[in-house]
Order: structure tokens, then C-alpha cells, then sequence
């Protein structure tokens, strides 16, 4: 049986200087996909991310796990859809790694124990145990970048959505963060520039344009025309 665990149904939304960024989207992602969101800047990639768990105002045209992405469901809706921010420096703000991972495990009411095992956990699914008692802002760039993942891991979510992944990364770590991404269990939404990345962490690609789905297909198929990527500005038209 299919299951939807996010519907997004003539999504649109404007920025307070008038900006439209979303022009009514829609897009369904099945449980268990992993599927990549490219675009050209400005297409409103990230501000569809932020709609997931309620940054922004969705005026009820998104449900995650059948559950309308509104003030009265967001405490469960957060702790279901896991957001990992472009710049782990917006995800870290604590003097030690454990109390990063832990923070929001203890914010839902879990035990310190239970936390601890949570913590534990997640750094090991990112390749980072042993590194509890480091200072996050003494890690080098990638090593942020996965521990902002365990913060986001430590709560268990059903969906993960990240924000430009690879940005900043060096070929070594960005081959360690493919390798994280495709090892963990969950629906995820990459938002990405990177096509190679998305290539490799994906099975469906949905090119937003101009505040709209303009393609969505597997990621081989979509990542392979070159005559639809150079239309929708993903690929250098030299013609």
C-alpha cells in the first residue's frame, strides 16, 4: 500500500516585498523516497523546505502524515520532519556536542538516560562517536555538517529534509556525506544545486521553476536531458 507522508497542494507564498516565490505547487513524496529538489537560485526551493514543519505559513496547503501543517499539530509535526539547515552554524549553538544532540531529545521530555542512548545513536549513524565533548565551533566545516545531521537524527523523525548539503564541502567529505545520507532510514528531501550529488543520494528528481514543478521523474531520467536541464537553467546553454 502507497502512503503519502507528504501532500502539498497549490502551495503558494510571498515574501514581504512582494516577492512571489511559490506559484501554487504541487507535489506528493511516498513514504520511503528520496527524492532531490533542484532549481535555479530563486526558484523557491529552500522556502518550500521551510513550509514542511512550519516556518512558514502554509494556509493549509501541506500535510505531513496526514496531519495539516498548522499551529496546533506543529510540536508533532517537528518532531517528525527533521530540517538540517544549509549552515550547521544555524543548527549549533551549544559548547559541547553532546548538549547540541541532546538538546532536542530533552526539550520533548525524555530522560537524561534516554537521551544519552539518543545521542549516542545518531553520532554513530553520522560517523561521529567519540566526539561528545568537543566544542562544535572547533570541528572542522564538514565534521559540523554531520554533527547538525545528529542533531536532527536524535529525534527520530520520519522525514528528513536538507537544505544544500554539499555547499562548502570538499570532494573527500562530501563522498562521506553521500555515504551518511544513503545509510539512513527515512523519507528524504534533498534540496541541492549539486546534480551529481543528487545522482548519487536519489531516486527521483523534481526540478522547481519559477515557483512551480516543471519536471518530476527518476533522477536518471530527469539528470539525463540536457535539453530540459539548459530550459529550466540547470545546465550551461553555450549554443
Amino acid at each position: 500500500m502507497v502512503t503519502e507522508i507528504i501532500e502539498i497542494s497549490d502551495l503558494r507564498f510571498s515574501y514581504e516585498n512582494g516577492r512571489e516565490a511559490l506559484k501554487g505547487l504541487n507535489l506528493r513524496v511516498e513514504e520511503g523516497e528520496s527524492l532531490a529538489i533542484v532549481g535555479p537560485n530563486g526558484a523557491g526551493k529552500s522556502t518550500l523546505l521551510l513550509h514542511l514543519n512550519g516556518l512558514l505559513n502554509t494556509n493549509g496547503a501541506v500535510k505531513v502524515c496526514g496531519m495539516p501543517v498548522e499551529k496546533k499539530n506543529f510540536r508533532e509535526i517537528r518532531r517528525r520532519v527533521g530540517l538540517v539547515f544549509q549552515s550547521p552554524d544555524d543548527q549549533l549553538f551549544c559548547t559541547s556536542v553532546f548538549d547540541d544532540v541532546a538538546f532536542g531529545p530533552l526539550n520533548l521530555g525524555l530522560s537524561p538516560e534516554e537521551a544519552k542512548r539518543r545521542v549516542a545513536e545518531s553520532l554513530e549513524a553520522v560517523g561521529m562517536e567519540g566526539y561528545e565533548g568537543r566544542n562544535p565551533y572547533h570541528l572542522s566545516y564538514g565534521e559540523k555538517k554531520l554533527v547538525s545531521i545528529a542533531t536532527v537524527l536524535s529525534m527520530r523523525p520520519e522525514v528528513l529534509a536538507f537544505d544544500e548539503p554539499s555547499s562548502d564541502l570538499d570532494p573527500r567529505a562530501c563522498h562521506g556525506l553521500v555515504q551518511t545520507i544513503n545509510s539512513l532510514k527515512a523519507t528524504k528531501l534533498i534540496v541541492t544545486h549539486d546534480l551529481e550529488f543528487a545522482r548519487l543520494t536519489t531516486t527521483r528528481t523534481a526540478i522547481l521553476h519559477e515557483g512551480r514543478i516543471a519536471a518530476d521523474g527518476p533522477t536518471d531520467v530527469i539528470l539525463s536531458d540536457l535539453s530540459l536541464l539548459k530550459a529550466k537553467g540547470l545546465a550551461a546553454n553555450f549554443d
